[in-house]
């Protein structure tokens, strides 16, 4: 159902609002660069740090602002059931297409409890969900057992698989029929080896355009096209990835390309420095600065 390139759309702020008109723009621009779906208040939403009236209302624009041409997977998990049930919810009253449920992070719970989480909200509201497995964030892992059984409900359709570990994502590939999303850009190939179909993309939110063309590779069997796109993406995506904690450097780079404010909420900060002119060095090496300053 949710294949291709799936943007894990930031948040943007000024002055310590959300900047709504902004966030219309970056709709805008996503679907002019030909991407697949939008995933709102993800990660890099920075859904931690939005309130509840802001995060429905961040859904309900982005919702608004794309209004029917691509799926919206709106970001609704958290580690009370209770509160991604009433996210869920709101989701589907307000249209989207889709939410991604984030595994239960700080309570720790048993496989058993992971289960009865997703399971609640599968059969609770008639939506599709795209399970988040990402244990470097929420402690613990999903096991590929859990994922496996998770599969045989229908509304849960979808998993984007973060582990970094390729033989629980082959694992997951083998046993069950969900779709398997990359979690991580420069794991996005790797993936699609065992059988992934896309990706929760951060770069994307700066380069729509090259990681469809990487994803369209992927689900056209051209590996060789999609190795030469994934050579090419590698850098930048590492770079987004490991200078700082997400959503830092893409907000950064989405600063200095114009494209939002750099604000961020604390407890995050923004890029340091020296962080920055590595990063103008690397944008411009892509080619998507004329020239470093």
């Amino acid at each position: 159902m949710f294949t291709g390139s799936l943007v894990a759309l930031v948040t943007p702020f000024d002055n310590g609002q959300v900047d709504f008109e902004t966030l219309r723009e970056l709709v805008n621009f996503q679907i002019e660069g030909g991407t697949d779906g939008i995933v709102p208040v993800g990660t890099t939403g920075e859904s931690p740090t939005l309130s509840h009236d802001e995060h429905k209302q961040v859904v309900k624009v982005v919702v608004e602002e794309v209004a029917g041409r691509i799926p919206v997977i709106a970001g609704a998990g958290s580690n009370s059931t209770q509160e991604a049930l009433d996210f869920t919810r709101y989701a589907k009253e307000v249209g989207a297409d889709g939410t991604l449920q984030v595994v239960p992070y700080y309570n720790k719970p048993t496989q058993e409890g992971l289960y009865e989480h997703f399971a609640t909200l599968a059969n609770e509201v008639d939506l599709p969900i795209v399970l988040y497995n990402i244990p470097g964030r929420c402690v613990i892992n999903m096991d590929p057992a859990t994922i496996i059984r998770l599969s045989e409900l229908e509304n849960i359709v979808a998993i984007k698989e973060a582990t970094g570990k390729l033989d629980q994502a082959s694992e997951i590939a083998i046993n069950c029929g969900l779709t398997i999303l990359s979690g991580d850009d420069s794991l996005t190939l790797p993936l699609a080896s065992i059988g992934g179909k896309g990706v929760i993309s951060v770069v994307a939110n700066i380069i729509p355009n090259d990681v469809k063309a990487l994803t369209d590779s992927i689900l056209e069997g051209d590996f060789s096209s999609a190795r030469q796109w994934h050579n090419k993406l590698f850098k930048l995506s590492n770079a987004l990835l490991s200078m700082s904690t997400n959503p830092i450097p893409i907000k950064a780079a989405m600063a200095i390309m114009k494209l939002c404010p750099e604000e961020i909420r604390l407890p995050l900060v923004p890029l340091d420095n020296d962080k920055k002119v590595q990063l103008e060095q690397i944008l411009a090496d892509y080619g998507l600065l004329r020239s470093v300053s």
